[in-house]
């Protein structure tokens, strides 16, 4: 993630809020031409761990690839896959510990789909991360009509049967809410 990205959103914060860990499994669902989450995600969950940089976009996972041979993120995999397809996505049911979409809702138009993919995906316990825009930041971000509401996405979560544990600000234009599937 660009400096840029860094002060927009403090993952480390949200990292710290799910105890993120060595070993751990996580996914970057719709991980973006930066890869958002998933290069300092990676050096949190060590050799032992592994990322998924998940996107529907093949130019996108080109570029995290090339980062990834080039700097030697060796836990780090891409996948192609549209998150919005329950049951597509070839990562073995219950294997993650996290799902991550950072800056995603915005652009989903099936977002119930989405986060039925992150249930199936996640192991019993682990974590499902929604970040995304609050506000507009001059020409970042989407317009006001296109902005996610908390509210609407913690009723879609809750009705998949996760539970809200954290609800906060993930720096001055985005919100974090963090879910647990029990």
């Amino acid at each position: 993630m660009s400096h840029a990205g860094l002060a927009l959103i403090d993952p480390h914060r949200i990292f710290s809020t799910i105890n993120l860990g060595s070993g751990m499994r996580v996914a970057d669902m719709g991980c973006g031409r930066t890869g958002h989450f998933v290069f300092l995600a990676s050096r949190v969950v060590g050799d032992k761990g592994i990322v998924y940089a998940i996107d529907i976009i093949k130019d996108i996972l080109e570029n995290i690839k090339s980062r990834v041979r080039s700097e030697g993120y060796d836990n780090v995999q891409t996948i192609w896959s549209d998150i919005e397809l329950p049951g597509k996505t070839p990562i073995p049911e219950g294997s993650l510990d996290v799902c991550f979409y950072v800056n995603v809702m915005f652009l989903l138009k099936h977002r119930t789909e989405a986060l039925e993919e992150a249930r199936r995906l996640l192991k019993n316990g682990g974590f499902l991360n929604i970040v995304d825009w609050a506000k507009k930041l001059g020409p970042l971000g989407p317009d006001s009509t296109q902005m996610t509401e908390p509210s609407h996405m913690v009723k879609i979560a809750e009705d998949l049967g996760f539970e809200l544990v954290d609800k906060t600000p993930a720096g001055e234009y985005h919100y974090s809410l963090i879910f647990k599937k029990s």
